[in-house]
């Protein structure tokens, strides 16, 4: 399954989210929430961000696959997703709104062809059986 590498991913993007969170409470301290630190929001906006979205869209990729919808269409929406995850983190993490929108553009974009292609691919003789 193709869509799997994107789900890999995305799961190594979402670790790394994590991994800043875990790194900015240990250094300044916070057991738990984000202490009215800055940086801490900021890390902790850019992780819930990822958690937010990442799954519907790996649930439309693998519904994709699923309804057998060319793989090369797989791999752009895969590539699409990461791509548009991977700028707004970096934009949130490092307050470059330009960034930050242009992966929120991306994002969404992607979520909204993804789940038009999975209407055009649906198998409609079996919704329909009798």
């Amino acid at each position: 399954m193709v869509s799997v590498i994107y789900a890999s991913l995305s799961a190594f993007l979402i670790v790394w989210l994590s991994l800043n969170v875990i790194k900015k409470r240990h250094s300044n301290r916070v057991n738990i929430g984000d202490g009215g630190i800055e940086e801490l929001k900021i890390a902790m906006a850019a992780q819930s961000n990822a958690i937010e979205y990442i799954p519907i869209a790996l649930l439309l990729l693998f519904a994709l696959e699923y309804n057998k919808t060319n793989i090369l269409i797989v791999h752009i929406s895969g590539l699409s997703l990461v791509l548009g995850r991977l700028i707004h983190a970096k934009g949130i993490l490092s307050e470059n709104l330009k960034r930050r929108v242009l992966g929120m553009q991306i994002t969404i974009y992607t979520i909204i062809g993804l789940a038009l292609i999975n209407f055009a691919y649906l198998p409609y003789a079996q919704l329909f059986k009798l």
